[in-house]
């Protein structure tokens, strides 16, 4: 069995004239990334691997979340996830020779719908329809090689969402 973590960027600001790419982490989501990445540390929830998409927002969640973290992997800058769709986000996945757990950071549409592929449909409802920012979905699936990751038969081990760990909005 092979885990998979997917962590959506925490909550970014909207600067003005700053193209998206580039927009920073808000405040609150400086909080929620810290707050996540200590449930992480807390709950054994470290990557073996781990790929960042290269958007300012996903590498700030990234160092943030991980300050406190015992000695861990450097993680791989992955273009590809970057405005990816849920499609390309799974070829990602499935090219991984990576150990378990895998985490991926990066951005909604496509981590909402990329959870919609692999979970089984009683496991849908827990993580949709809205997938927050700063949110973790770590998924277990039944295969022993990131090459065999099927849709439809992931179980969600568990959902948890910044706010569930009690960071509230500003």
């Amino acid at each position: 069995m092979l885990r998979l973590l997917l962590l959506r960027h925490a909550k970014s600001a909207w600067p003005e004239g700053v193209r998206d790419r580039d927009r920073p982490l808000a405040p609150r989501g400086e909080r929620g990334a810290a707050a996540m990445g200590a449930y992480m540390a807390e709950q054994g929830l470290i990557p073996a691997h781990a790929l960042v998409s290269p958007a300012r927002r996903t590498l700030e969640t990234w160092d943030i979340a991980t300050r406190d973290w015992p000695v861990h992997q450097p993680p791989a800058f992955e273009d590809a996830i970057y405005e990816a769709s849920s499609d390309a986000l799974l070829r990602v996945i499935r090219g991984q020779s990576a150990r378990s757990p895998l985490l991926l950071l990066g951005h909604n549409p496509g981590l909402e719908g990329l959870a919609a592929l692999l979970l089984k449909r009683a496991h849908r409802a827990k993580v949709l329809p809205k997938y927050p920012t700063g949110a973790l979905a770590v998924i277990d699936l039944p295969v022993d090689d990131w090459s065999q990751v099927a849709t439809g038969e992931g179980n969600l081990e568990r959902f948890v969402t910044p706010r569930a760990l009690g960071v509230a909005k500003d």
